[in-house]
């Protein structure tokens, strides 16, 4: 286990703070907490985040989401254990978070419009940026 490099939360409160507000609200998101819990997992998957993996997985099983699913979240594409709002908000969490590569394209966008309200794919943009964050932190100052 690595040591923090700093205490970020007590040094910036107002902006962890602000992180908190966001994550509060994502909380009673109309999303569902399931499937904003499934992205955040998804999005600490690929950031290698190894904090928030822990974190998220365990809400998870603790709501009820059968452990088989988890262990098949990385492959998702393949797997017939999630549904198609699943498969749209991970294919749009995935694009967000290596939008460097790849932009946010239409055709992960449009599929988005479906399945959701615009109210739902706003949090759900606010989801997969609040996790992005959060996984910068926490590896970036080695939580």
């Amino acid at each position: 286990m690595s040591q923090l490099r700093l205490p970020f939360s007590t040094l910036s409160p107002a902006a962890y703070q602000g992180l908190l507000d966001t994550s509060q609200a994502l909380t009673d998101s109309p999303l569902g907490l399931p499937l904003v819990e499934l992205v955040y997992l998804r999005v600490s998957q690929i950031n290698g985040c190894a904090f928030c993996l822990e974190m998220h997985a365990k809400a998870l099983r603790d709501s009820g989401m059968a452990q088989r699913k988890l262990d098949c979240l990385a492959g998702w594409r393949i797997s017939a254990l999630f549904d198609p709002r699943e498969r749209a908000a991970l294919a749009w969490a995935e694009a967000l978070t290596h939008v460097s590569g790849q932009g946010a394209p239409d055709e992960l966008f449009e599929p988005l419009k479906a399945l959701f309200t615009d109210a739902e794919i706003s949090d759900l943009t606010f989801a997969v940026s609040l996790m992005n964050a959060f996984n910068r932190l926490a590896v970036g100052m080695r939580l």
